[in-house]
């Protein structure tokens, strides 16, 4: 049975403003338990910016996120999949562009997102990616001890 990217994505869409400042998308990632966000310009996907963007783009480099905003440093233009391609599409692209996530889009609006762990948890719901996706975070996770 063909499974579509609808069926294994996770609905809605989590999005910033391209001019907000990143301090913003960085909130919103811890909010909602995310590792990225959509840049949208109304309702129209213009970018995408991830954690790993905000650490090396901008804290690495001793950046300020309060002041640098979320356009000058997220992906423009994401590679993106729509609703009705087949679940194994997506899965190509991921492997063709080296990405764990890609936007969902209908119409060049998002809808969702579908990342690698959505992919493990519909195609094999034992393996340790799925128990790893659907596991909650630990509190103080990513902390480092000395």
């Amino acid at each position: 049975m063909v499974q579509l990217v609808n069926d294994v994505m996770t609905p809605g869409a989590m999005t910033v403003e391209p001019d907000s400042p990143l301090v913003d998308a960085a909130q919103l990632m811890r909010d909602q338990d995310l590792g990225s966000v959509l840049v949208v310009e109304g309702d129209r996907l213009v970018g995408m910016v991830t954690d790993r963007d905000i650490a090396l783009r901008v804290v690495a480099d001793g950046g300020d996120p309060r002041v640098i905003d979320v356009r000058s440093v997220c992906t423009p233009d994401p590679i993106c999949v729509g609703p009705e391609e087949e679940a194994s599409e997506a899965v190509a692209l991921m492997r063709r562009h080296a990405v764990r996530r890609l936007p969902v889009v209908a119409d060049g609006r998002p809808i969702g997102m579908v990342s690698l762990g959505d992919l493990a948890e519909n195609r094999d719901p034992n393996s340790a990616l799925a128990d790893i996706s659907r596991a909650a975070p630990s509190p103080g996770q990513g902390t480092v001890m000395t």
